[in-house]
């Protein structure tokens, strides 16, 4: 005689089914919300190094000069405490400060976020975002101050980039 499932047999199955998907959908999310929490993160700690280049320019009449990577001397009593030039994005990224001379012949002054160690092509790490698809050892993701900002100051405008206030 052949035995047919009973309805509490197939509720119980059906269940483990459910629960499994829900499991494996969350499990999806958290790497999406990882980087919605670094991009949220990063915002607010630009936010914060404008600021302090801000007071910085009041201060001294003037900008600080271009770093090769990292935050320029002299800006460290206006942050608060923490873990700077280190960038939230990942174990290579860092925060640099770039003050250079725009396409348009004028003065350019943005704080970018790196995902490469200088000088390492091979070390990049870069987000999982829409946005950062397409980026290079040359890209960045940056808070313009004044000018034309660009991902780097040695590539054209065009290149792979997100600007986050522009």
């Amino acid at each position: 005689m052949r035995r047919a499932f009973t309805l509490v047999e197939v509720l119980i199955v059906l269940a483990i089914v459910v629960i499994l998907a829900a499991i494996i959908i969350s499990s999806l999310n958290v790497g999406k919300n990882v980087v919605q929490s670094q991009v949220s993160r990063t915002d607010t700690e630009l936010n914060q190094i404008h600021n302090a280049l801000l007071m910085y320019y009041v201060e001294n009449r003037e900008w600080p000069d271009d770093v090769s990577r990292g935050l320029p001397n002299g800006l460290e009593e206006y942050l608060g405490p923490g873990e700077w030039p280190d960038a939230p994005f990942n174990s290579v990224s860092e925060y640099d400060w770039d003050n250079f001379t725009g396409s348009d012949g004028k003065q350019v002054l943005q704080i970018s976020v790196r995902f490469c160690p200088l000088g390492n092509q091979s070390a990049c790490q870069f987000p999982s975002a829409d946005w950062a698809s397409g980026f290079d050892y040359f890209s960045s993701y940056y808070y313009c101050v004044q000018g034309i900002c660009r991902a780097h100051p040695n590539k054209p405008d065009s290149h792979p980039g997100y600007c986050m206030n522009c």
